[in-house]
């Protein structure tokens, strides 16, 4: 078989494989927003340091917790989790020029506090709106039996 073909071969491999990632990747999406309440959020790895990175995701609200996925990966399982009880927004702010570029368009950067840890979220205002919302108002607690 002459080096061409091989070339061929390879590159028609790696298009398939590519375009089956690609597909799982969509299937994925699919089924972590069947029950709904996903959005895309972005999470800042180490907001103490000025050019840490930021990771795109998507956010799923499931019953007292925030659960995030990495955009990119194939697991099902969420990467980081946050308690609702524990977590408090702190603040908000626009997203500097750097942060632009590695964002998704529209979105604000949202500064919370877990537990005295310091968490960056970015989300469209929509988002922002909703994750308020979500943080102010949980569920009524069942009484207590005296």
């Amino acid at each position: 078989m002459p080096w061409w073909q091989l070339v061929v071969d390879a590159i028609g491999l790696l298009l398939v494989l590519l375009i089956a990632y690609t597909l799982v990747l969509v299937i994925r999406r699919r089924f972590l927003a069947r029950n709904g309440g996903t959005f895309e959020v972005s999470y800042r790895l180490n907001p103490t340091h000025a050019r840490s990175g930021w990771v795109l995701g998507l956010g799923r609200y499931s019953g007292e917790s925030l659960e995030w996925f990495r955009i990119f990966s194939l697991s099902l399982r969420a990467k980081r989790v946050w308690d609702r009880r524990r977590l408090q927004l702190t603040g908000r702010r626009e997203p500097t020029a750097l942060e632009r570029v590695a964002l998704f368009a529209d979105h604000i950067v949202v500064t919370c506090s877990i537990d005295g840890t310091e968490v960056e979220l970015a989300m469209n205002p929509n988002s922002v709106t909703g994750f308020q919302a979500w943080l102010e108002s949980p569920p009524p607690r069942s009484p207590s039996i005296v």
